[in-house]
C-alpha cells in the first residue's frame, strides 16, 4: 500500500476508485465499503484508495471534548494495508480544509487531485464546510466532473447498525464479545512494556505494564482474557485495567500477566487483543483475598483457551 500524505501538492498520477472518512476501527460496515472498492477497482481497470482525515476532526472542532480512537494511525494504517486497499491518502484536518465548502472539496480535491473516478460512500456521509457535502450533491457533479458515485447501505449487527460510536460504547461497557463481532477481528492495543510498582511478581503474579498512546481507547475497568503477541509468538494472558485500589494505587494502568511465560520483556513492543471480560475492577480486603482471585482468573483463562481449541 502506497501512503501519501502530501497529496495537495501535485495531482495523483492513476484514476482511482475512491471512499473517504475516517475509518475509525475499520469496522465491518468499512470492511463492506472496502469490499466494494477492490471490486470496482478491479471491474474498471482503477487503483482503490482511501482518504482518510488526522487528527479527527471532533478533536478540531471541540478540543475539550475527551474523545479516545480505536485506532491510533499505525493501526489503521495497518489494517487497510491488510484489507487490500492500494493507496492510503492522508489529509490534516486543518483550519483551511475545514473551510472548504462540499462542493469545493468535490472539485479541488477529489476531482483536481485525486483523479476518482468512482466514488462509494457510507450511507450517512457528509462532509464539507457547514456539512454542505452529501451523496444529493454527489449526484448532482458526478455527471459534469465525470466520476461515478456510490451508497453503500448500513451493516448490521443484531438487528443494529455498525457504528464507530457502537463499538466505543461497547468496550466502556466490557462487552468485548460485542465490540469483536462488529469490528470482525478482536478489539487490541500496543505499546511498550515499562517499568512498574512491581507489586504483581511479590505475590507470584508479574505483570507487563503496557505504555498505551493517549488518545486509544482503552475499555471499561476490570479484568480480561486475552492474546498476548510478543516478538513474533503469540502467548495467553490475564490483562488489568485499573488503579490497583486493592494495593492503594491512583494512577490507571494496562498490566497483562503472561501464562507460562517468564522473560525480562522490558522495552518490548507488546500487543494484547481482548477476548473476555472476566470481571470489574475489585478492591480486595486483603492481598490474600486478591492471590484467590488472580488464581481463579487463571483457572477460567486457562479454561477458555482449552474450550477454543475443541471449536
Amino acid at each position: 500500500m502506497k501512503i501519501h500524505e502530501n497529496f495537495e501538492r501535485s495531482s495523483f498520477q492513476s484514476f482511482l476508485a475512491l471512499s473517504i472518512g475516517m475509518f475509525d476501527g475499520v469496522h465491518r460496515g468499512h470492511q463492506s465499503i472496502i469490499n466494494q472498492l477492490k471490486a470496482v477497482a478491479k471491474a474498471k481497470n482503477l487503483e482503490s484508495g482511501i482518504l482518510t482525515f488526522w487528527p479527527h476532526p471532533r478533536l478540531i472542532f471541540n478540543p475539550e471534548d475527551d474523545l479516545k480512537l480505536l485506532n491510533t494511525l499505525d493501526e489503521k494504517t495497518a489494517l487497510l494495508k491488510n484489507f487490500g486497499i492500494e493507496n492510503l491518502f492522508l489529509k490534516e484536518f486543518d483550519q483551511d480544509f475545514r473551510n472548504l465548502t462540499g462542493e469545493e472539496f468535490v472539485r479541488k480535491v477529489l476531482v483536481e487531485k485525486l483523479q476518482i473516478k468512482h466514488l462509494i460512500v457510507g450511507y450517512d456521509h457528509v462532509f464539507g464546510k457547514d456539512r454542505s457535502g452529501n451523496f444529493e450533491l454527489l449526484e448532482k457533479l458526478a455527471p459534469e466532473l465525470g466520476f461515478e458515485v456510490e451508497k453503500m447501505e448500513v451493516v448490521n449487527v443484531h438487528n443494529q447498525h455498525i457504528s464507530s460510536t457502537k463499538v466505543r460504547n461497547a468496550l466502556l461497557e466490557g462487552d468485548v464479545a460485542e465490540a469483536n463481532l462488529m469490528l470482525g477481528y478482536h478489539y487490541s492495543v500496543s505499546g511498550k512494556v515499562v517499568h512498574g510498582k512491581k507489586i504483581g511478581r511479590t505475590i507470584g503474579y508479574p505483570t507487563a505494564n503496557i505504555d498505551v498512546e493517549s488518545l486509544k481507547l482503552l475499555p471499561k475497568k476490570g479484568a480480561y482474557i486475552t492474546d498476548v503477541f510478543l516478538n513474533g509468538s503469540q502467548y495467553k494472558g490475564m490483562l488489568s485495567i485499573g488503579t490497583n485500589p486493592t494495593v492503594g494505587g491512583t494512577e490507571k494502568t494496562v498490566e497483562v500477566y503472561i501464562l507460562d511465560f517468564d522473560e525480562d520483556i522490558y522495552g518490548k513492543e507488546i500487543t494484547v487483543a481482548f477476548r473476555e471480560f472476566l470481571h470489574d475492577e475489585i478492591k480486595f480486603e486483603s492481598l490474600e483475598k486478591l492471590i484467590e482471585k488472580l488464581e481463579d482468573d487463571k483457572k477460567r483463562t486457562e479454561n477458555f483457551y482449552t474450550a477454543e481449541s475443541f471449536t
